[in-house]
């Protein structure tokens, strides 16, 4: 334990798209999020950024927000964040999530059991890789040999 003062959570997570009207199709008709607020980078004027939320409001805790830099493509590298995750009631609302996601032609995973959680994952128009994951059982199970098998997100396994 540190002597740093505590934090509430988690803010907002900030992440960059070529083509914003493809984030916004993708955050307002496939996940069903609200776009809530529109303006630019106040460190770089001119280049969009636009907040969403799965709540009107977007409130603090809520928010993905994204710049667009439309040459930007690239491999992710060390500093680049790999994937995140929200969170889900269950594995049936996680089942509903995965229909809904492949009606929508998005491709996604079948359901892993990832030993503290089940969760399904699918990658926005840039390829950011997001996950949906269920509540429980929790962090309180522990795994018979931590770190044994490395698994790909989008490898085809079995169903739940």
């Amino acid at each position: 334990m540190t002597d740093a003062p505590p934090t509430t959570g988690l803010h907002h997570v900030t992440n960059i798209c070529t083509d914003m009207d493809e984030t916004v199709e993708f955050y307002e008709d496939v996940l069903g999020w609200h776009t809530v607020k529109r303006t630019q980078n106040y460190d770089d004027p001119g280049t969009k950024h636009y907040y969403f939320s799965p709540t009107p409001a977007g409130e603090p805790g809520t928010n993905v927000t994204y710049f667009e830099y439309p040459n930007s493509r690239g491999a992710p590298g060390p500093g680049a964040s790999h994937h995140f995750a929200f969170g889900v009631e269950d594995e049936e609302t996680l089942e509903a999530w995965r229909d809904h996601l492949r009606e929508r032609g998005v491709r996604v995973s079948e359901i892993k059991d990832r030993t503290y959680f089940k969760s399904i994952y699918f990658s926005d128009p840039d390829g950011l890789v997001f996950e949906l994951a269920t509540s429980g059982p929790g962090f309180g199970v522990d795994e018979e040999t931590p770190g044994e098998s490395e698994i790909d997100p989008f490898e085809q396994g079995h169903e739940e």
